[in-house]
């Protein structure tokens, strides 16, 4: 399947359709089976890929091979000085390498991918070399990955390329699972913390995800990619830059309406009192059915450093 979408992406020249009303400035929704492109629009830009990053780290990390039950600190080299981005993961919490890969890709921590690339055979200049080396063997030739995380502007990709990473890493049973889980209870150092999994669509009815990853920077936006089965399709979809969480979802929504024949989800601006009342937020989003059913409106939430 890898082999097959590589070549596809690699091959086609073929423009998509617009046939769906999508908030992201990136996309590319390509059908696994048929080996078909269903939806196109600018995946050649190279663009930030924030947190989307955490995919390529965890197929790194598992091609080197290393002992998952290894037991590593967090330490102070691992906490965010460029984005200065909240954890829920303190410092001096000792964890085992495979619930720090799970923090990486369910609730996209960026303490748990910084330590995942410090303990590195050869450190993070080890890591960043591997990364390469796995970029080249993917043919994600528009690709360039500086730091595990995604905090870093410089961290850039296209649709195409990323599309090619998540069916790599589909291959990884442990990223498909670990993506996919809607949260988890940690230990941490006694204290018993809930994480949740970053993508909502995630354990939602009619939903089967297999493969997940979030990521928002100030620089990327809201990204999404996923592969996940509807109406008997198998796709993978990468959003990138959505201006808000809400917008992103609709996107992911409308695609798999796409596939299923159901009435797209139309995003429209908010009225200007509700604008009004959103203050220090950006304006709320209301989510009207094209076909029926009921609106519903949803608040921009405040922007969170990276997800």
């Amino acid at each position: 399947m890898i082999k097959k979408t590589l070549m596809t992406l690699l091959l086609s020249t073929a423009a998509s359709a617009f046939a769906v009303p999508l908030s992201s400035q990136h996309a590319l929704v390509f059908e696994e089976d048929s080996g078909t492109v269903l939806l196109e629009k600018n995946a050649h830009d190279v663009v930030p890929i924030a947190s989307l990053t955490k995919l390529m780290t965890a197929m790194v990390v598992l091609d080197a091979r290393l002992d998952m039950n290894e037991l590593i600190s967090i330490d102070e080299s691992d906490v965010d000085t460029l984005k200065h981005s909240s954890s829920r993961v303190p410092v001096g919490v000792v964890l085992s390498r495979k619930a720090l890969l799970e923090l990486s890709l369910m609730s996209s921590d960026n303490r748990a991918a910084a330590a995942l690339a410090r303990t590195f055979p050869g450190g993070h200049l080890g890591f960043v070399a591997a990364v390469k080396d796995k970029l080249v063997a993917l043919n994600m030739h528009q690709t360039a990955i500086e730091e595990p995380t995604g905090l870093s502007p410089y961290n850039r990709s296209t649709a195409v390329d990323l599309v090619k990473m998540a069916a790599a890493a589909s291959a990884y049973p442990e990223i498909s699972q670990m993506s996919t889980e809607t949260g988890d209870l940690m230990d941490m150092n006694g204290r018993m913390v809930q994480y949740n999994n970053t993508n909502r669509l995630v354990g939602r009815d009619g939903w089967n995800i297999l493969l997940s990853k979030t990521g928002f920077t100030r620089e990327a936006g809201r990204c999404l990619v996923m592969r996940f089965q509807a109406a008997g399709k198998r796709v993978i979809v990468v959003l990138l830059n959505a201006k808000e969480s809400a917008a992103r979802m609709v996107d992911a929504e409308n695609v798999q309406r796409l596939l299923t024949g159901e009435p797209m989800i139309a995003a429209k601006p908010a009225p200007r009192v509700a604008q009004r009342k959103s203050r220090g937020n950006q304006a709320s989003v209301v989510l009207v059915k094209a076909k029926g059913g009921a609106v519903s409106n949803t608040k921009a939430r405040k922007k969170r450093p990276s997800m």
